[in-house]
């Protein structure tokens, strides 16, 4: 059986991380502050924007909440992001996603100033991922690699397939993971022989959004098997992956919930931490 990769630990010893950053940012002179923009009433990102504030406040980073309904317009928004990127107290503006129909996710996320870009998203900020220069990163995949080093798992020379080619998760995990010296190959709805072609790797991570789409027949014995999917179906939360088929074939395995999920949040609170102590001239 697999041994769990626990992402609830690891994201409360990634806060205690950025607590301990805060502390030296505001001992020289630097309080850091979060902005969340939060358009709509999506109940899902209503949670989860919840979720984010509550860990901001047990880190002692200030939070701000722009709370605006669907009706507004691009161009208010615009006029959001601009409001925070002027405000000195404010080092990390987060536009929660998704954003209502009609509006330009792509245009909001580009218009977020790349120094306040917390969530790793900002065009600037993944070039110099892609250059492999250390900026804020995407929160979830920079958590998997968090969760890896806690585990002691090097992904250098191993064979590593990401399911998924988003900007969001897949792009940037396969980068991150390449910048390990793993060998790296991304899959999505076109490759032929998924099955065949997971079956290959050291570490599989899975972030398509398809509930219990990967099953041990994806899966090489002793593989490292990474969750990204939340997927809220009739029978509760699941991942990506169907747990209990898989867990009895690969080494290592995150649970959904309890593995991905925290670790995307304590990110965020981590970028916001390292953004406001650059800023303080505080080593991170």
């Amino acid at each position: 059986m697999a041994q769990i990769i626990d992402g609830t630990l690891v994201a409360s010893l990634t806060r205690q991380k950025a607590a301990a950053l805060v502390e030296r940012a505001k001992a020289a002179g630097v309080e850091p502050g979060l902005s969340v923009v939060l358009v709509g009433d999506n109940p899902a990102s209503q949670s989860y924007v919840r979720m984010k504030e509550r860990d901001c406040a047990e880190v002692g980073i200030r939070s701000l909440d722009f709370r605006r309904p669907a009706t507004i317009t691009q161009q208010e928004l615009n006029d959001i992001i601009d409001q925070n990127n002027a405000d000195p107290s404010v080092h990390g503006i987060l536009v929660q996603l998704p954003l209502p129909e009609g509006f330009d996710e792509e245009a909001a996320l580009d218009r977020v100033s790349a120094e306040k870009d917390v969530d790793g998203l900002h065009p600037e900020n993944l070039g110099k991922l892609v250059r492999g220069v250390m900026a804020a990163r995407a929160c979830t995949p920079w958590g998997v690699m968090a969760m890896l080093d806690h585990y002691g798992i090097d992904p250098a020379g191993k064979r590593a397939v990401v399911i998924g080619r988003s900007s969001i998760v897949g792009k940037p995990m396969a980068l991150m993971l390449l910048e390990r010296n793993a060998t790296v190959m991304v899959c999505h709805s076109r490759t032929a022989d998924l099955a065949s072609v997971c079956r290959e790797a050291d570490i599989l991570v899975a972030a398509v959004g398809r509930p219990k789409m990967v099953t041990a027949e994806f899966v090489k014995p002793g593989a490292v098997v990474i969750d990204v999917g939340m997927n809220r179906t009739e029978e509760g939360m699941v991942g990506d992956v169907d747990f209990a088929d898989v867990e009895p074939v690969a080494s290592w395995i995150t649970p959904v919930p309890g593995g991905v999920g925290p670790m995307t949040r304590a990110m965020l609170v981590l970028n916001t931490a390292q953004a406001a102590a650059r800023l303080a001239g505080v080593e991170v």
